[in-house]
């Protein structure tokens, strides 16, 4: 029982994956706030973009 016990004692105090779940939280985190923020800012990107290539089509070249 022994055996067992101190097992268990260094399971508990073994913290060696706890910066891995920290960084596996915080990149989902990162990532869900993305595509929630990827719908607001799409049509404003979209328009922008097709400003600078109607600009660039426009403008002459040399």
């Amino acid at each position: 029982m022994t055996k067992f016990t101190n097992l268990f004692k260094r399971f508990k105090n073994d913290e060696s994956g706890a910066v891995t779940v920290d960084w596996v939280v915080l990149t989902a985190a990162i990532v869900g706030l993305g595509a929630v923020a990827y719908p607001l800012v799409k049509d404003g990107v979209e328009t922008k973009a097709t400003a600078a290539k109607t600009a660039l089509t426009a403008a002459p070249s040399n």
